[in-house]
């Protein structure tokens, strides 16, 4: 396999473990040696040492004539959100907002043209698409995308769009360039996104930004419900101010913690 990258820097061994957990996709979670293989374009002993190597670091176990991840993958993306420190933040203010809205909520941010979760409190409820910390939708179909791109200068926004999506999602709407520029500018000018079944039938959800104490944004917030449930008129009308005002109080606080002096304690040296 040729290596993807012609810098002395990059470490080809690393991509390919990284490539090997990612090959666990939806509706995947067994897979064989071969399957692997396959998927990641590896020689089958690459493969094997790979996935080898990865059981013995406890992020892969064996399990009849496969593999599969354990839960302690969900370490790595763990690890992002902690160091962020938004989820510490953000969640007492979601749960409040969880509470009196009785639907979900979830924070987003974004990567290439898809959004990636990142923080999130839930209701029980029966949905088409399954959503936990570190899942990826396409941007563009969801309310938190469309304020992440909305964020972005127009040509930065349409670099983006251009990268192919890594979900494996395919959304109901497939604007073209000039309907997406309108919807765009739209959500710059009003503040906030709207998406209604354009993902996927039944989800419709309202998102609005999140920023740093600079103003930039950080992040995007939802209030998201089943549209057979939650008619348009509740989630902007009663639902949306209540999302404004969280939003609000978790960058005041995000902004807050970023102004905070940073203690160092100097260790001594016996």
């Amino acid at each position: 396999m040729a290596r993807r990258d012609s810098s002395p820097d990059f470490i080809e061994a690393i991509a390919r473990g990284l490539d090997v957990i990612r090959a666990f996709g939806p509706g995947q979670p067994v897979m064989s040696l071969t399957a692997v293989a396959t998927v990641t374009h590896l020689p089958r002993p690459t493969a094997r040492r790979i996935l080898k190597t990865l059981e013995e670091l406890g992020y892969v176990r064996q399990v009849g004539g496969g593999y599969e991840l354990t839960p302690r993958v969900l370490d790595l993306g763990m690890s992002y959100v902690l160091s962020r420190g938004l989820w510490e933040v953000a969640r007492p203010h979601m749960e409040a907002l969880v509470t009196r809205t009785r639907e979900s909520s979830s924070i987003a941010q974004l990567d290439g043209s898809d959004i990636v979760y990142v923080a999130r409190v839930a209701v029980p409820k029966i949905v088409t698409l399954a959503v936990t910390i570190g899942t990826r939708f396409p941007a563009l179909q969801t309310s938190l995308g469309k304020v992440l791109l909305a964020a972005l200068p127009p040509a930065e926004a349409d670099r983006v769009l251009a990268e192919p999506s890594r979900s494996g999602i395919v959304p109901r709407w497939q604007p073209d360039a000039g309907e997406r520029a309108a919807v765009l500018r739209e959500v710059r000018a009003r503040g906030w996104a709207l998406t209604d079944e354009q993902l996927a039938p039944g989800i419709r959800s309202v998102a609005v930004p999140l920023r740093d104490g600079d103003g930039r944004v950080i992040a995007a917030l939802n209030v998201n419900s089943h549209a057979a449930e939650t008619p348009l008129e509740v989630l902007t009308g009663q639902h949306l101010p209540l999302l404004l005002q969280t939003a609000g109080a978790i960058s005041a606080d995000w902004a807050a913690c970023q102004g905070a002096p940073q203690v160092t304690v100097a260790g001594s040296v016996s």
